[in-house]
């Protein structure tokens, strides 16, 4: 979270070549992956329905902090669809969580 706050924060942040868009997603998916193994209780721990729900809330609403934390940034607006993609690294980190409960022999059971 501190460092897309970092990175929210500068008036004008580097973008590579091809826009922004895949840089939320990558950004929001580690967010989304740290958040659930937080909220299941470390890495060997399954990721369960809850705990999934619990993790995508948590990171979506702090992509919505951030957009609105971008409107008071000089030279920065708040955009609709960096918070898509934003929540499309949300959804697929915490589904990479989920899949690695799945296929991981040593999972024990999460929340």
């Amino acid at each position: 979270m501190a460092a897309i706050f970092y990175v929210s924060s500068l008036p004008q942040p580097p973008v590579p070549a091809g826009g922004d868009k895949p840089w939320h997603a990558f950004a929001y998916a580690g967010l989304a992956v740290v958040t659930a193994r937080a909220v299941a209780g470390g890495l060997p721990r399954r990721l369960r329905l809850r705990s999934a729900g619990l993790a995508v809330a948590v990171a979506v609403a702090y992509a919505v902090s951030d957009e609105f934390h971008q409107m008071f940034v000089p030279g920065r607006t708040a955009d609709v669809f960096d918070l898509i993609a934003d929540t499309a690294g949300v959804c697929a980190g915490t589904a990479a969580c989920w899949a690695w409960g799945i296929i991981a022999p040593t999972s024990r059971d999460g929340l």
